[in-house]
């Protein structure tokens, strides 16, 4: 990681000057490099932007809790990933979906933030602007078919999925490796690419938040009213990409 340092400025370069002043830029630079030093390296872990604005999701999901859950929640999670670096200094060499194959080698800490992290990222990812999101490929529609039987039966065992998460989580629907579709749930920041005993792995295609700050300002304790509401935010159009890119690497 590359850290920042701080340069002495042009006006330390020599020239004549009395006593008081070179002892007072002497200070100054002393100051300078201190605060150099002391410098923690620059974050390998971002905070992505939201890819529309805050309220675009209105009504099913208001800007006040896209706001407070990108801000807030993710970007804690951000932020104590990157509080894990220096007691962790591999962490600075792996990508964030990396990471994730490799959970179980970290502390509980990395586990929770780095999940959160990546988990989010996602989430974000995989919603658009009502009738902004597309529609099914004519592939992952087949391997939907092949799967589910159908598109709407999809919806609605995972929507069950969802539903039936106890305490905090996500439900998820995954592409195996032998390309098949699965549908499956994780208890708090884990996710299919996690290498933890008890996870069905797969490379997920869409995973919704069903994390109680993700939707209890506008729904309450209502978890299937916000889930039905979720679906025409869907974005397939990062579905379909994420099926693809999944065939590529099976």
């Amino acid at each position: 990681m590359m850290r920042v340092r701080f340069p002495p400025p042009a006006f330390l370069s020599p020239i004549p000057l009395s006593f008081p002043s070179r002892r007072l830029l002497g200070l100054a630079a002393a100051l300078i490099l201190l605060l150099g030093t002391a410098l923690p390296a620059w974050a390998d872990f971002a905070l992505p932007p939201l890819p529309y604005a805050a309220e675009a999701l209105e009504p099913a999901i208001d800007a006040a809790t896209m706001t407070i859950h990108h801000d807030r929640h993710h970007g804690a999670y951000v932020a104590n990933l990157n509080a894990q670096i220096k007691a962790n200094p591999e962490l600075a060499d792996l990508s964030l979906e990396a990471l994730q194959g490799r959970i179980s080698r970290f502390p509980e800490a990395v586990r929770n933030n780095g999940g959160g992290h990546w988990n989010h990222s996602q989430f974000w990812a995989v919603m658009a602007p009502f009738g902004q999101g597309g529609s099914p490929s004519p592939e992952l529609l087949a391997a939907i078919n092949g799967s589910f039987g159908s598109l709407e039966e999809l919806q609605q065992q995972f929507s069950q999925t969802a539903a039936a998460r106890f305490g905090s989580g996500w439900a998820w629907l995954i592409r195996r490796p032998d390309g098949s579709l699965a549908i499956t749930s994780t208890a708090n920041q884990d996710n299919p690419l996690m290498d933890l005993a008890g996870l069905e792995r797969g490379t997920p295609l869409l995973g919704l938040d069903v994390w109680e700050h993700a939707y209890y300002l506008k729904y309450q304790n209502r978890r299937p009213d916000y889930i039905q509401a979720w679906w025409p935010l869907l974005n397939w159009n990062e579905v379909n990409r994420r099926f693809l890119a999944a065939g590529t690497t099976d």
